[in-house]
């Protein structure tokens, strides 16, 4: 069955050509969702309506949609490690589960009906709003983890599996789950959240390569608008910290709930 859909899927893509000006315009969009990205995460909602609406099949948009945000997370992640927010040394084995968990998803969406979580997602996203607002631990102090190392790696690895699956509100989940159940400060968190995103990311990348389901050009056009925007962003986050990131956290959290709700009533 997914050998079947992968061999649909890219002879769909080979009979789609993007019009000239779509290059241009939706660069200059990712320029914005790899802004809010780098902070926040989410930018997918602005992206992939975007990307829906000029007429690119769903595949196809998810695929390509996966390259832009994968370069402009690797520019997010670069900066906030140059920041000193997180290492690549000791989190190894958080990479290895949060790959594993989204190489896991993407095969299994191949399979399975995304909608059925596109009614269980608003409830965790009004969930992580709300506690982004009444939390005192939503700020730049390190505390006490809840969880250890070994056993957050499950948690890495369930979030990297959902985006891999369906993808919405990964970020909004790895960087909230960093802070409640690790003790990462807010700034922290989203700078270790962008490694972890930009490793699904990755895993999605590699499947959606292999199906044919990418219009490298196209990705990589947008690609240099979601680094610019990423650099962006990013420089901003570690400048203001959780002041910057706690509210803009809260709006995409609840604009991404009222999206999906309106997908499941609306298709």
């Amino acid at each position: 069955m997914a050998l079947a859909f992968l061999a649909q899927a890219a002879a769909e893509a080979a009979h789609f050509t993007p019009a000239g000006w779509m290059y241009p315009a939706l660069t200059a969009v990712a320029v914005l969702t790899g802004f809010i990205d780098a902070i926040a995460g989410g930018g997918g909602l602005v992206m992939m309506p975007a990307l829906i609406t000029l007429g690119l099949p769903p595949h196809l948009a998810l695929g390509t949609n996966k390259v832009q945000s994968a370069c402009g997370t690797s520019m997010a992640t670069w900066r906030y490690y140059r920041a000193g927010l997180f290492t690549f040394a000791g989190n190894g084995a958080l990479v290895a589960a949060t790959f594993a968990g989204a190489l896991a998803g993407a095969l299994v969406i191949q399979h399975f009906d995304a909608r059925v979580l596109s009614l269980i997602v608003p409830v965790l996203l009004i969930g992580v709003a709300l506690y982004t607002i009444l939390s005192p631990r939503m700020d730049d102090t390190d505390r006490h983890h809840r969880v250890g190392a070994r056993g957050f790696l499950g948690v890495a690895g369930g979030v990297g599996f959902y985006d891999g699956f369906f993808g919405p509100g990964a970020g909004q989940f790895y960087t909230t789950t960093l802070v409640a159940l690790r003790g990462l400060g807010l700034t922290r968190a989203t700078g270790l959240t962008k490694l972890l995103n930009l490793t699904s990311n990755l895993a999605s990348v590699l499947i959606f390569a292999i199906g044919g389901q990418v219009l490298w050009l196209l990705g990589l056009c947008m690609a240099l608008g979601a680094m610019t925007g990423a650099w962006a962003g990013s420089h901003f986050a570690t400048r203001h910290g959780a002041k910057l990131i706690r509210p803009l956290l809260i709006v995409v959290s609840l604009a991404l709930t009222g999206r999906l709700v309106w997908q499941w009533f609306t298709s």
